[in-house]
């Protein structure tokens, strides 16, 4: 929750030198791009500079706790994908995803697709869930890596389908998808923006998207919950973080400019091309999310037994 008391003079001034924008990831990503989106427009609109740090490293936990324990006066921000959030569900990290940070804004968000290689034989989520209750851990998905958002978005679909299914990680999705596409592992959930050119190319087989509404782009494909498995939603997310403790009239600024950042119609464009939705809600309805989704992740993990 957003402090209540009176601005202090620091606010009012604020920012009073060049700000740091955190990312815990090498450049050229899709959270780096975002990041430097907004740090431009938060340069001309706020009268300091704004300055992506790449901080990789641990899975991106190293640039997170850079954050967590920052200065609390908004000049060191974070801008993470969801996995800050699902790192933390899954092993032990050096801070807090509901109690080390002030959420400024989700940026965006976009549902991954469900993609199987095209010699597996199930045309639906129904039948691969079938499939893996018929043979018990012959089933295999990929991920991007132990923890992270397509590991348990995949592990959440076993649990509330009461199947196992054998993961294997791989470094990251530029090695998972040929895994897939070859065969040696039968699915994986992969981003819109990197999955779509496959699918077309009839490489991959598309089953379902993960969120709760179809994807404009692809009106075709169910939704996982409408396709036998009820209650199931994941979504990928890019978010604008402070350190816990902003005075939340520096939040209340951030947020403002964040939300014009992201909303600028050819941003909006681009990220419609890219099947990603902009979001820029505000810092309550944010901060709730992320609690949510931490004990949503953190209950899954300690329910299916899952460990690095």
């Amino acid at each position: 929750m957003l402090a209540t008391v009176a601005m202090p003079a620091a606010a009012q001034q604020y920012p009073v030198r060049p700000v740091r924008v955190i990312v815990p990831l090498t450049p050229g990503g899709g959270v780096d791009t975002l990041a430097r989106i907004i740090s431009d427009h938060f340069s001309q609109t706020l009268g300091q500079r704004f300055i992506v740090d790449n901080r990789p490293g641990a899975g991106g936990s190293i640039g997170v706790e850079t954050v967590a324990k920052a200065a609390p006066d908004g000049h060191t921000l974070l801008v993470s994908s969801s996995s800050m959030v699902t790192n933390a569900a899954i092993q032990a990290v050096r801070y807090d995803p509901v109690r080390d940070f002030q959420p400024v804004t989700k940026l965006t968000s976009n549902a991954y697709i469900l993609l199987t290689t095209t010699s597996l034989p199930v045309t639906s989520v129904k039948e691969l869930v079938a499939l893996a209750r018929s043979k018990p851990g012959n089933v295999t998905y990929a991920s991007s890596g132990v923890g992270g958002v397509l590991h348990l978005g995949a592990e959440l679909l076993c649990a509330l389908a009461g199947v196992q299914m054998n993961h294997v990680p791989y470094k990251g999705v530029a090695d998972a998808y040929p895994a897939v596409v070859s065969g040696q592992v039968n699915w994986v959930l992969g981003n819109p923006i990197s999955a779509l050119p496959l699918m077309k190319a009839g490489r991959m087989k598309g089953l379902a998207v993960t969120g709760v509404a179809r994807m404009k782009v692809l009106p075709e494909l169910p939704t996982v919950a409408e396709s036998g498995v009820p209650g199931y939603s994941v979504d990928a997310w890019f978010g604008l973080f402070a350190p816990a403790r902003v005075p939340a009239p520096i939040i209340e600024r951030l947020h403002a400019e964040a939300v014009k950042a992201v909303r600028a119609p050819e941003i909006e464009r681009r990220m419609e091309a890219e099947a990603t939705d902009v979001v820029g809600n505000t810092p309550r309805e944010f901060s709730a999310q992320v609690r949510a989704e931490y004990e949503k992740w953190r209950s899954l993990v300690i329910k299916a037994g899952l460990k690095i």
